[in-house]
C-alpha cells in the first residue's frame, strides 16, 4: 500500500510551481524547489510534508499576507482532495493573527480539499468565537462548509491538535451539532458520528442521553447516532445496547467453537468457527475479541464484529471468520499467547487460547 506522503511527489512539486507561476509573475520558483526539498525531504511524513510545502510556497511568493491569499485562492481548484490541505496549511501558519480574512479562505478552500486542520488554531486562540461562526457555518447550502463546522470542532480529530477544553467540556458541541442531525448530506452525517463518537470516550453519558432523545424519530439521525454508538456498544455498555435494542444474552450459548490449529505463524491466518444456541428469540450483536500480545508483554484487545442479526429461539446459527496476523502498518503482532473470546451483546460467551509464532 502506497504511503500518503507519496501524494507529494516530484510531478506534484513540479505542478504546484507551475500553478503558482501561472498566478504570480514574480514566484520565486527555485526558492520554493530548494526550501522544499532540503536535506531530510525523503524522510518526512504526510503531515510534515504538507507544513514543508506551504513554508516553501510562502518563500517562493514573499509578499504580505493578504497578497498571498489571494494567490492561494485562484491556485487552489487547480488541487482537488487531499493533497489541497497545503493551502489551509498556509492560513493555519501565517494567518492566524488575520482572522476574518482567513477564516472566509478556510471555508472557501474547503471546498476543494479540507480546512479540518487548520481552523484548529483558531479554536483555540478563542474558541467562542470560533464557535459562533461555526454556527453560521452548519447554515450554510455547501455540505463542504457544513462538515468543516463539525469536523473541524472534533475533540479529538485524527491527524488534528487535539481540543483540551472539549474533551473536559463537550457541552458547548451540542448546539452545533444537533441541528446538524437531520442533515440530507452523508458526507455531513459521517463527520458528525465520528464527532459523538469522539465526545463518547470522555463522556459516555452525553451520546447515551442524546440516543434516549432523538433516536427513533428520523433515518439521517438514527443513523448517526447507530455509527456514534460503536465504541460504547464494541465496549458493550450495558445503556447503549439497551437502547438499540439488544437485550441479555443469557439465553445465549456457544454449543461448539472449533479451530484449525491452535498455533499460528507471523504472517498467516487463523480460521475459526462458532455454533451459537438461543433457547428464546433474541436480537443479537455477535463480536469476537482477541486478546493481542504486545510489545511489552502485556495483552491488548482488540474487537471484531461477526454479525448483526436475530437469533431464532430453539434454533442454531453457525458462524466463520479467517483472521489474518499478516503485519500492517496499523498493526504488528509479536509471538506468545493470544486468546479469542466469543461475545454476545457485550457478553462473553466463550474463548480459547493459540499461540502465535514467528
Amino acid at each position: 500500500m502506497a504511503d500518503l506522503k507519496d501524494l507529494f511527489n516530484q510531478a506534484f512539486v513540479e505542478s504546484l510551481a507551475a500553478v503558482f507561476e501561472r498566478y504570480d509573475a514574480s514566484f520565486h520558483r527555485q526558492r520554493f524547489l530548494n526550501h522544499t526539498y532540503e536535506n531530510d525531504w525523503a524522510a518526512l511524513a504526510f503531515k510534515q510534508r504538507v507544513r514543508r510545502l506551504s513554508s516553501a510556497l510562502h518563500i517562493g511568493m514573499d509578499k504580505p499576507y493578504d497578497e498571498a491569499l489571494s494567490i492561494l485562492k485562484k491556485a487552489a481548484p487547480h488541487f482537488q482532495g487531499l493533497t489541497g490541505i497545503v493551502f489551509p496549511d498556509y492560513i493555519e501558519q501565517y494567518g492566524l493573527n488575520h482572522w476574518e480574512e482567513s477564516i472566509g479562505a478556510l471555508a472557501e478552500l474547503t471546498v476543494h480539499s479540507t480546512s479540518e486542520f487548520a481552523v484548529r488554531p483558531f479554536l483555540l486562540m478563542d474558541p467562542d468565537r470560533m464557535l459562533a461562526q461555526m454556527k453560521q457555518w452548519i447554515k450554510n447550502n455547501n455540505e463542504h462548509i457544513r462538515r468543516l463546522a463539525s469536523e473541524g470542532a472534533r475533540p479529538r480529530l485524527p491527524w488534528g491538535q487535539s481540543i483540551p477544553l472539549f474533551k473536559e467540556d463537550p457541552s458547548p458541541l451540542f448546539p452545533l451539532l444537533e441541528p446538524l442531525l437531520e442533515d440530507p448530506s452523508l458526507y455531513v452525517r459521517k463527520s458528525v458520528a465520528n464527532h459523538l463518537n469522539d465526545i463518547s470516550k470522555t463522556h459516555p453519558e452525553c451520546l447515551i442521553e442524546l440516543v434516549r432523545q432523538r433516536h427513533g424519530h428520523n433515518r439521517h439521525t438514527d443513523w448517526i447516532l447507530r455509527h456514534a454508538s460503536r465504541t460504547l456498544l464494541k465496549q458493550g455498555n450495558p445503556d447503549m445496547l439497551h437502547l438499540f435494542g439488544y437485550p441479555s444474552s443469557k439465553n445465549v450459548s456457544v454449543r461448539c467453537l472449533p479451530v484449525e490449529t491452535n498455533s499460528i505463524a507471523i504472517g498467516g491466518a487463523l480460521h475459526f468457527s462458532v455454533e451459537l444456541y438461543a433457547s428464546v428469540d433474541t436480537k443479537a450483536r455477535i463480536e469476537y475479541a482477541i486478546d493481542y500480545m504486545k510489545k511489552s508483554g502485556r495483552p491488548s484487545r482488540k474487537i471484531f464484529q461477526l454479525a448483526d442479526t436475530f437469533l431464532t429461539g430453539g434454533q442454531s446459527k453457525t458462524y466463520s471468520r479467517t483472521q489474518s496476523f499478516r503485519n500492517m502498518t496499523t498493526r504488528t503482532h509479536y509471538v506468545g499467547e493470544h486468546t479469542l473470546t466469543i461475545l454476545v451483546n457485550g457478553i462473553a460467551k466463550g474463548s480459547f487460547s493459540f499461540q502465535v509464532t514467528n
